[in-house]
């Protein structure tokens, strides 16, 4: 796939996207619009479950802001925080939080990333941490876009401030988040597939399937041979050195909507075929 070229949704061939066993998504102009989650996101995402999908959303939103749909929606799990944990449902119906670093190294993170927010606030005019930070735990976040609008050069200048007190840093289409450790959106997603069903992602990348809107989503672009961008990805496009293969006709939640319903579509056409054989 060449960096500049995304084709149609509806060039997404059918027969790959029956073989699908699982879907990721990121949230935030993803899943939602306006801010908020339709009813008919969360009854795709409902039926995608019922088709035999692994669902696992992906963000960089904090596990406090995730919490109350880990525990409503239906998926498998919630990987918050850009991978650095997932909040699972168990067994008994309590919601878990688990993590890839220890205690004593959360700890230890958390105090140097509170410093390096406190620099930011201070040294960057108009950067301001965003509203659901008290519910991050692995994490820092700058809003850029949610409630505080910073222009290309401020958004720079902060991803700039976190990755030179050795953070990684990346841009959500709300969000710069900042954080120390190897975990990112891959690397998450890989974890979570060990942490779930014990098996590993890269033995079946081809039947998993991404959906996402901006620059941190990039990785997912580029792993994901079924990688799709919600129409709004236009926004983005000329910060991304990879683009996902193919591209809703939609906005936000109405394009991952159209999302489930190719996937859906797909498997319910292979049906009569699979009873005859």
């Amino acid at each position: 796939m060449g960096a500049r070229s995304m084709a149609p949704l509806a060039a997404w061939p059918a027969e790959a996207r029956r073989g699908l066993v699982g879907l990721f998504t990121d949230i935030d102009d993803t899943l939602t619009t306006d801010g908020a989650v339709p009813p008919e996101v969360v009854q795709a995402l409902g039926a995608l479950k019922a088709a035999g999908l692994h669902v696992v959303p992906i963000t960089g939103r904090p596990v406090g802001w995730s919490e109350p749909f880990a525990a409503t929606w239906p998926v498998d799990a919630i990987v918050p925080e850009n991978g650095a944990m997932a909040l699972v449902r168990e067994a008994d119906g309590t919601l878990a939080r688990r993590y890839q670093q220890d205690g004593a190294t959360r700890a230890a993170n958390f105090a140097r990333m509170q410093a390096v927010l406190a620099q930011i606030e201070r040294d960057i005019p108009g950067a301001r941490r965003a509203t659901d930070s008290a519910g991050r735990e692995c994490d820092i976040a700058i809003d850029h876009s949610e409630f505080t609008q910073l222009s290309d050069a401020q958004i720079d200048k902060v991803v700039l401030a976190m990755r030179h007190e050795g953070m990684h840093a990346t841009v959500s289409s709300i969000h710069v988040n900042g954080w120390y450790g190897d975990h990112n959106k891959l690397e998450g997603a890989r974890w979570i597939v060990r942490e779930l069903w014990g098996r590993r992602l890269d033995d079946e990348m081809d039947r998993w399937a991404y959906v996402g809107d901006s620059t941190n989503d990039q990785l997912m672009f580029q792993a994901f041979a079924h990688s799709i961008g919600v129409a709004n990805i236009a926004r983005f496009v000329p910060h991304l050195s990879q683009l996902p293969r193919y591209v809703t006709p939609s906005e936000r939640g109405a394009g991952f909507v159209e999302v489930a319903r190719a996937i859906l579509e797909a498997r319910t056409a292979g049906e009569p075929q699979a009873k005859k054989a």
